[in-house]
């Protein structure tokens, strides 16, 4: 059996996940996966105490990793994974960037621009879908990922993550406060409480229909599938989102090692 670890690293959490390759597989199946916290200040023996301590709450070893793999929009941490991958697995990590085959054209005016895990995305709802298809993610921004009929990645659109645009509202408005965000009972809120719930939640949902709406204007009939930590609760109330897969970008960066791996 071959062991494939797969690392996100975004800019509020990092997302990990092991695959699992039995004899003759050639796709892996996602078994256990975790999510942390992002700290750009970490040391690479952190790291490493973090993933020996979610490898053992699952019952796993890090001696079963093989290969690892890794896409990152957080520059100063990678080098730092690097060290972990060569210090546990005795190997460097893949790593998704520049020289990569992902088998996807990027019609991107300068493809070095595009964050990692934007590609991951968009390749993984092509493989998923087909085409066209429109990736959204919700994190720390909320992006838009389209992919063409012929398998391009075209671009997209980013605008402040839910969570983003609360904290910016909450830091210049001194009468408001943090919420939890989740399902008011009526559109019109009758507390601050309900009326920040129901802005930010039919506000974003909003937000992604008419976005959806007019991305599907350039590009067509797309198919729309959304990931991220909130994409069940948005889904529920957007009427643009067809299905959601909460390991996106984990599936995507599975693909992406199955495309480069040695043979």
């Amino acid at each position: 059996m071959n062991t494939l670890l797969v690392i996100d690293i975004g800019n509020t959490n990092v997302s990990l996940g092991v695959f699992d390759y039995g004899a003759g597989d050639a796709n892996g199946k996602l078994g256990d996966h975790w999510r942390t916290g992002t700290h750009r200040e970490q040391t690479s023996d952190e790291v490493g105490l973090i993933l020996g301590s979610l490898f053992a709450q699952s019952g796993r070893e890090l001696g079963e990793v093989d290969d690892v793999i890794i896409s990152s929009v957080v520059p100063p941490l990678l080098p730092i994974y690097e060290r972990v991958s060569q210090k546990l697995f005795g190997q460097p990590p893949m790593v998704v960037g520049p020289g990569i085959k992902t088998g996807m054209p990027v019609r991107y005016e300068n493809p070095r621009e595009v964050g990692a895990d934007r590609i991951v995305n968009a390749l993984a709802a092509f493989e998923l879908m087909g085409g066209p298809v429109i990736a959204v993610d919700f994190g720390t921004a909320t992006t838009f990922d389209c992919v063409s009929e012929d398998g391009e990645y075209l671009g997209g659109v980013i605008f402040p993550g839910m969570h983003t645009s609360m904290e910016a509202l909450f830091e210049r408005a001194s009468m408001l406060h943090r919420v939890e965000i989740a399902r008011p009972k009526s559109v019109i809120g009758k507390t601050t409480t309900t009326a920040l719930q129901s802005g930010l939640l039919y506000g974003t949902a909003g937000v992604v229909d008419s976005m959806v709406a007019r991305i599907r204007g350039e590009l067509g009939p797309a198919r729309v599938v959304a990931t991220g930590g909130l994409a069940t609760l948005i889904a529920d109330h957007s009427e643009a989102i067809e299905r959601v897969e909460p390991f996106l970008t984990l599936e995507g960066l599975r693909i992406i090692y199955e495309k480069n791996r040695s043979k």
